[in-house]
């Protein structure tokens, strides 16, 4: 039979101690003598002399008579990885080079992230129905992808940390990213205009819309009533978001007499939606019509002519989420907002604007 060693009240006390501070469990400070021991169970001496065995070991700090001790974790220490729900706006998303390259860019780091079986969108964006569904989910630490402003305020409000990954998250106090698209959709506006395009239509989802629409489209309204054009539900429809909706939106506007000659659309997916569409009605692009896409996905690259987007690169996106990770796993409130820079790419799908 082994040899095995019997641990004394205070050394078992300390051990407890020991894992909590390396689990990041117990941070910054440790808690008081009194409140250890109401929690321990144990009486004042024994917390007295687990916390100086913890002191020897360099754990722990005095700050002096009647002040918490504190926590020092060793030079070496690695932070336990954090199970980080990805919560997106859709399932769409899952698939796409940004979010592959995210969760493996974490899961090198010993994080664990996994995408929750529902999404923003079929929750409904509720915020009730969000916190319900949330506390079914065991994780640490939240991104969510693409959320409206009501959302991330009420993520920001949690005990657990949150991260905003595109979104409304101007001027809510949560850690996000996401590129700066109101500088190039405002040349794409411009650019439009230029060209004879009085007619310009932006299809976007209901969460850049509402409850106000986000600074890009507000980047695009600006500059059409900057060229003296009264903006309205033309230029920034309302529409059912389902393929059907998206279809009957588009047979509102080229049923009309005066259908758009630009269309600016906010996913890829829409993009080639819209393509397929205009094709069918024997349009082309853009001889009759200038699309133009506010995000690029490699599946773009095989079109002719060359897709007119908005172009930005996602890796210092992922990068800025992965540190925001470790820095949580080290027990810091990382609430820092990074911009990142975002260019419009002409392409061939702007053209003249046409007289219908």
């Amino acid at each position: 039979m082994k040899n095995f060693t019997v641990l004394s009240a205070v050394e078992q006390i300390a051990e407890h101690l020991r894992k909590a501070i390396l689990s990041g469990e117990l941070q910054n400070t440790m808690p008081g003598v009194r409140s250890l021991a109401t929690t321990l169970g144990v009486n004042h001496k024994t917390i007295n002399a687990a916390l100086a065995q913890l002191e020897k070991k360099g754990l722990l700090i005095s700050q002096g008579q009647g002040l918490p001790r504190e926590i020092v974790l060793p030079e070496d220490h690695t932070p336990p990885g954090l199970r980080i729900a990805i919560l997106d706006f859709d399932s769409q998303s899952q698939g796409v080079n940004y979010m592959i390259d995210l969760r493996r860019r974490l899961e090198a780091t010993g994080h664990l992230p996994f995408f929750t079986k529902k999404c923003l969108k079929s929750l409904g964006s509720d915020t009730t129905r969000i916190a319900r569904y949330v506390k079914q989910i065991s994780a640490e630490a939240w991104i969510i992808g693409a959320g409206h402003r009501e959302v991330l305020e009420w993520f920001a409000k949690q005990e657990k940390p949150a991260f905003a990954m595109f979104g409304g998250y101007d001027q809510v106090p949560i850690a996000a990213t996401g590129p700066d698209k109101a500088t190039p959709l405002a040349e794409v506006t411009r650019h439009l205009l230029a060209l004879g395009h009085r007619r310009i239509s932006f299809i976007a989802r209901h969460e850049v819309r509402h409850p106000k629409p986000a600074k890009g489209i507000l980047a695009f309204l600006n500059e059409l009533e900057a060229a003296g054009i009264t903006t309205g539900a033309f230029n920034l429809p309302n529409w059912e978001e389902t393929r059907e909706g998206f279809g009957r939106l588009l047979e509102s506007f080229f049923n009309g007499p005066t259908p758009p000659t630009a269309l600016i659309l906010d996913e890829a997916f829409e993009f080639n939606a819209c393509y397929h569409f205009i094709s069918q009605r024997g349009l082309r692009i853009p001889n009759d019509i200038s699309l133009v896409c506010t995000d690029y996905d490699p599946e773009l690259g095989w079109c002719k002519p060359p897709v007119s987007h908005i172009s930005w690169d996602y890796r210092p996106v992922v990068r800025r989420i992965v540190s925001w990770a470790n820095n949580v796993a080290k027990g810091k409130d990382d609430r820092e907002q990074y911009i990142t820079k975002a260019e419009f790419v002409k392409g061939g799908t702007i053209g003249l604007a046409r007289t219908f």
